[in-house]
């Protein structure tokens, strides 16, 4: 286990770390997430194996600290990643991003150009949504207050609507940072991090579902550089339902 201090509270970005060749890869989570977990067989694989891999577990998450200051937001949790891999003496890593760990790994690139040579979005929030209650993820936690969510229930009805297998790493999460980091990638970014995406110049190549159907905006995206690899035979955690295909597009796409 490896950690660095990314605030100036002493507050702990904590990761594992596979040894290999550089440029390091980099694996950032989604929503309530954990990174060893959702990407240990991704960053195993054969197709992948061999590279210096650091799989962070983001504030409020997995083994990290979940400071109660902290506001959660796409560009904190990027200025405290960035932290952590100067920390590590990494810098152009090649950088994996699921889910609103996608959208982190796009402001980061954004925001420290440096620490970034590669960029792989999988399946990622680009645009700001309207909470909703009841719905999914980020949408149905960022319905609630952070006092309904924290104190009034809303983690209680969190716990019994997501399922088995997102609770299992949901529940390490700090309530406050997991309601803050919901509610902040609904809001999104301005620029959003669509348009942050177009705007980088490393290479970059988005993974979705092909059950989802045709990617918003994909002209845009595909005109501006992106590369975009639907996958078939998965759901939103591409990395877990199609593991071999995810392991060769991402090859592909990290080179």
């Amino acid at each position: 286990m490896h950690d660095a201090v990314v605030t100036s509270d002493g507050d702990r970005i904590r990761w594992v770390e596979l040894a290999g060749s550089e440029p390091a890869r980099v694996y950032l989570h989604g929503l309530g997430a954990s990174s060893p977990v959702y990407f240990a067989a991704a960053a195993a694989h054969p197709l992948l194996a061999g590279r210096r891999s650091l799989l962070v577990d983001l504030l409020g998450f997995g083994v990290s600290d979940r400071p109660p200051g902290f506001d959660y937001g796409l560009e904190s949790h990027a200025d405290a990643v960035a932290a952590a891999l100067r920390a590590a003496g990494v810098a152009g890593a090649e950088v994996i991003g699921h889910s609103m760990g996608g959208s982190v790994a796009v402001v980061l690139a954004a925001r420290h150009p440096e620490l970034v040579s590669r960029l792989l979005v999988v399946d990622g929030n680009l645009d700001a949504q309207a909470p909703a209650r009841g719905a999914a993820g980020s949408r149905g936690i960022a319905a609630y207050s952070e006092d309904e969510f924290v104190h009034g229930g809303g983690w209680e009805a969190t716990a019994t609507s997501v399922g088995a297998a997102w609770w299992a790493t949901m529940r390490l999460s700090g309530r406050k940072a997991l309601h803050r980091s919901s509610v902040r990638l609904c809001r999104g970014t301005a620029p959003s991090v669509r348009e942050l995406l177009r705007g980088l110049s490393v290479p970059r190549t988005f993974i979705w579902p092909a059950s989802d159907g045709e990617l918003r905006g994909a002209g845009e995206l595909a005109a501006s550089g992106v590369r975009l690899a639907p996958l078939a035979d998965c759901g939103h955690n591409v990395m877990l339902d199609a593991p071999d295909a995810f392991a060769q597009s991402a090859a592909q796409a990290l080179g």
